[in-house]
């Protein structure tokens, strides 16, 4: 974290706090939808340079599955929810009841698809609505888009206007456990917060916490 950072270790840990509780409610919509136990915990959230971004995500180079969405209302900005393609794989292929289904598929099916972008919609939903009711700012995610590539190409566009007054990015890391009859299944995702200037401001004043 730079000295001319406006986060401090106080706003990540609100930040873990509303992300836990949005986690909570992800879990629930997860359960019903896979007719299974799904836990869902935010073990850390922290600031990070781009560099170290990429890096957890395996590497600017890594093949991931990447949702990505903007955030609009009283607070703006970009979201960018990151899964490695064997763990969404698992997923949808749950979802769908297809084990055949492979993001790495030349042509993928409409129905994979719709179920990964269906995934983001209750992850970054649930976590927005938990942001939204912490602060009482009104927050509406945009509907989310899929993409299937290289780390460094899905969020690049999302860094532009962010790299012009920052050269760090707020990552809610995001472990998703399943339990079924053979064991659980724990994986890990990774949240790339990235508001847009004045929404740092308007966040941690509406927390009370600025």
């Amino acid at each position: 974290m730079t000295s001319e950072s406006p986060i401090t270790d106080m706003h990540l840990d609100v930040l873990k706090e509303i992300g836990n509780i949005g986690a909570a409610h992800a879990a629930t919509s997860l359960s019903q939808l896979l007719d299974r136990k799904i836990d869902m915990y935010v073990p850390n959230v922290k600031l990070v340079s781009f560099d170290e971004m990429f890096d957890l995500a395996g590497g600017a180079e890594a093949i991931v599955a990447g949702i990505y969405l903007r955030i609009e209302g009283d607070l703006s900005g970009s979201m960018f929810f990151v899964l490695s393609l064997e763990s969404s794989n698992h997923f949808i292929r749950r979802l769908i009841d297809d084990e055949t289904f492979s993001f790495s598929a030349s042509t993928l099916p409409e129905i994979g698809v719709s179920a990964m972008q269906e995934l983001g919609n209750i992850l970054s939903g649930s976590y927005l609505s938990a942001l939204s009711d912490f602060t009482g700012l009104k927050i509406y995610p945009t509907v989310p888009s899929l993409s299937v590539d290289m780390v460094g190409a899905i969020v690049s566009f999302g860094l532009i206007e962010v790299s012009h007054y920052s050269d760090e990015v707020i990552v809610i890391d995001t472990q998703i456990r399943e339990e079924g009859e053979s064991g659980s299944t724990s994986i890990n995702g990774h949240f790339f917060l990235l508001p847009d200037p004045s929404s740092y401001i308007t966040i941690f004043k509406s927390l009370g916490v600025m």
